[in-house]
């Protein structure tokens, strides 16, 4: 669903444009989803490339706009993941969006190739995590941690191969690096996440290691429209470098793209 206001003169924006660098999921009014490539930071200093200043670009570009273009960004993906993400595109959208991931109340569903074979198929994690100071990087700490905070989420397995294990995750809780530290600390790294111990390399090859992907991407968000309250879902289509892990998915869960 795209939906655009008038541009000056009253003449539509070309619906033809295309950004580049990001595609577009759904465009509703202030709501906007995209899908996030993976090497690419949500948010960055000035002068640094960023998705927040690929969309802002594209939208002034498209809209024609004069001035600044504001860019509400209520959540982070990590560098080296893909996936959907939700902008707004005025403060009062960004403000109401921002409550339901702060009350919990949005759907966030992730795929994930994990090393070795999880038992069992389905289930939990809890755990306590710290961001550890001064690095880009959590690790798992006792409850009685007074900097730990609990960590949920819930997966099912959706295939096994040579690879590893694909698994579906819906997270109840949003911590640093949360997915990937919990998978981790279970013997079961995210294939490519270096960081976290696994040593079997995803994607295109990068002499930078901040460009290099790792198999976890943010499949589907669900949450209410910030201005009608109607229910808004997008699904990220994957990147093309999955299909060399060599999972085999029922064609119902998974049509790659």
């Amino acid at each position: 669903m795209l939906k655009h206001s008038l541009r000056r003169g009253g003449q539509p924006p070309p619906y033809n444009m295309q950004p580049t660098g990001f595609d577009i999921l759904l465009e509703d009014g202030p709501c906007l989803l995209v899908n996030k490539p993976s090497g690419v930071l949500t948010q960055a200093p000035p002068g640094v490339d960023s998705l927040e200043v690929r969309v802002k670009r594209f939208l002034k570009q498209r809209d024609e706009k004069p001035g600044g273009v504001y860019l509400g960004v209520p959540h982070r993906l990590d560098r080296p993941v893909s996936g959907a993400m939700v902008l707004a595109k005025h403060v009062r959208a960004a403000r109401r969006i921002s409550e339901q991931f702060e009350a919990r109340s949005l759907r966030k569903v992730y795929w994930a190739c994990v090393a070795g074979r999880v038992e069992p198929a389905e289930g939990t994690w809890r755990d306590w995590l710290r961001k550890i100071p001064g690095e880009a990087r959590a690790e798992v700490v006792d409850e009685a941690n007074p900097e730990g905070r609990e960590a949920v989420l819930h997966y099912r397995t959706l295939g096994v191969a040579e690879a590893g294990t694909w698994l579906e995750i819906e997270l109840e809780t949003g911590r640093t690096h949360q997915i990937r530290i919990q998978a981790a600390s279970r013997d079961h790294p995210i294939i490519g996440d270096e960081l976290y111990g696994s040593p079997t390399p995803f994607g295109p090859e990068h002499d930078d290691r901040r460009l290099r992907a790792i198999a976890l991407h943010a499949r589907r968000l669900e949450l209410r429209h910030p201005m009608t309250h109607e229910p808004v879902c997008a699904c990220a289509p994957l990147p093309a470098v999955w299909k060399t892990l060599g999972l085999s998915l029922p064609p119902d869960v998974l049509q790659l793209q």
